[in-house]
């Protein structure tokens, strides 16, 4: 399209759908809207790639809505959190409840007895988690057969290692005859082409090359020591008065931190795998209307969790992977409202932060508050690498000579007497033969905090 479309009127969508958009103040479609749904439409098969907050679920609902609606069939969407199954559930309500619309939401930590009784009222679309949906299909409660449009959302996590079994399995069960849709803000270029496999001639819309972080939140990051987080926490967290979600990397350290804002008197819940369903429903829930104002959680909250509103993002952890960090930044600043986010980074962390600016193509401010430090400098070396012996490494072809330990300390040999005699050019007086250093499972880049 030349111009940006101001209505949804121009897009291809039916007359009675337009009126329940437009009754639910949906009135400007988002780029993603405005560049997926005339080619969904058509039936074709769609890879969008755009940033978290800017309206996925509706550019892939409400083509299948309407294709449900004229030609029959089922829908089936498959995500990778119960939460945003759930989510997923209420953007499509939202505009079928007036059509009659009945929809099956299949996910664990729910009894079976519940979604059966959904399954069996023949509902026209499935949203699910990939464990639970298998769960079903083994016991033979859903049947894939009619499945006329599969809508993947957050692909790239779904056809993540974790997940390819199970996708594998799901496909396998799906007619040929089909249309498939992957939406996501992030799509690695292996993970794209084992997508296209099971695609026909895939559209790609990309409305913002993938990694890139929305335009209207601010972002920077500071360097505080480990010991000092949590005091730098609570200042951050006086410092700004809307709501705060706050990312950890473990369960274990949401928990622990969300105990300590409770102590200190800050109105706050956590969300994580630990918590049971009915928790981390009611802990959404109240972070939505204000009953808490921080939530803290792990990953489980970065993908896809719609709550308006946000002011401010923490990254108490750094994420295991950059391409997580979009995600979890992704949940302020969304349907055009402008967001905040700060990351907290260990001195010793520069490498990940520099991972971050490469992904998101820009660089992070460094922001100082009480409790933070100067930002650390990056170590130059004469060749462009370390000096020998100052780091371990891993070994890509293991010598004969090395020791089989795997705690040798770097810089110090570990290799056995040679078994062979010394060459006649040698000499006593020579430097003696650098030692083998032994593969170390502490290899810098391999490090987990």
């Amino acid at each position: 399209m030349s111009a940006k479309s101001t209505s949804f009127h121009g897009l291809g969508i039916a007359p009675k759908l337009l009126a329940v958009l437009e009754k639910n103040k949906f009135t400007v479609p988002t780029p993603i809207q405005e560049q997926s749904i005339p080619v969904a439409i058509e039936g074709k098969d769609i890879i969008g790639i755009a940033q978290t907050g800017t309206g996925k679920t509706m550019a892939f609902g409400i083509p299948m809505l309407q294709r449900l609606a004229r030609d029959g069939g089922q829908g089936l969407i498959v995500v990778p959190t119960r939460e945003l199954a759930v989510q997923v559930d209420e953007s499509l309500q939202k505009i079928g409840r007036s059509f009659g619309l009945k929809t099956a939401v299949l996910i664990g930590g729910e009894a079976f007895d519940r979604q059966l009784r959904k399954l069996k009222a023949k509902a026209h679309v499935i949203i699910a988690t990939p464990g639970r949906l298998i769960d079903h299909m083994e016991r033979r409660t859903v049947r894939l057969e009619t499945t006329s449009v599969f809508v993947m959302d957050e692909a790239d996590r779904m056809l993540d290692m974790g997940f390819m079994p199970q996708i594998k399995m799901i496909l396998e069960k799906l007619p040929e005859k089909r249309q498939t849709m992957l939406f996501s803000a992030t799509m690695p270029a292996k993970i794209l082409g084992l997508a296209t496999q099971h695609m026909q001639l895939p559209v790609r819309v990309e409305v913002a090359p993938a990694g890139t972080a929305a335009k209207d939140i601010s972002q920077e990051v500071f360097f505080v020591e480990r010991t000092n987080k949590l005091a730098v926490l609570q200042t951050v967290l006086d410092e700004y008065k809307g709501s705060v979600l706050v990312f950890t990397r473990t369960k274990h350290e949401a928990k622990k931190i969300a105990k300590f804002l409770k102590t200190a008197g800050y109105k706050s819940n956590e969300i994580h795998s630990n918590r049971s369903l009915g928790q981390r429903r009611e802990a959404l829930e109240g972070f939505k209307i204000g009953r808490y104002r921080v939530l803290v959680a792990t990953d489980i909250a970065a993908r896809g969790i719609d709550v308006r509103g946000i002011e401010l993002v923490i990254n108490y952890d750094l994420p295991e992977n950059a391409e997580d960090y979009v995600h979890r930044i992704g949940r302020t600043g969304r349907a055009g409202a402008v967001g905040h986010a700060i990351s907290f980074a260990m001195p010793n962390q520069l490498s990940d932060v520099k991972s971050i600016e490469r992904l998101i193509k820009k660089a992070l401010p460094v922001g100082r508050t009480k409790g933070t430090m100067e930002a650390p400098v990056a170590p130059s070396y004469p060749n462009g690498r370390p000096s020998r012996g100052r780091k371990p490494f891993r070994s890509t072809a293991p010598s004969r000579n090395v020791s089989r330990s795997r705690f040798s300390a770097p810089g110090r040999s570990s290799a056995r007497p040679a078994t062979r005699p010394p060459s006649p050019s040698s000499s006593s007086s020579s430097s003696p033969r650098r030692p083998s250093i032994s593969p170390s499972r502490f290899h810098p880049k391999g490090k987990r905090y």
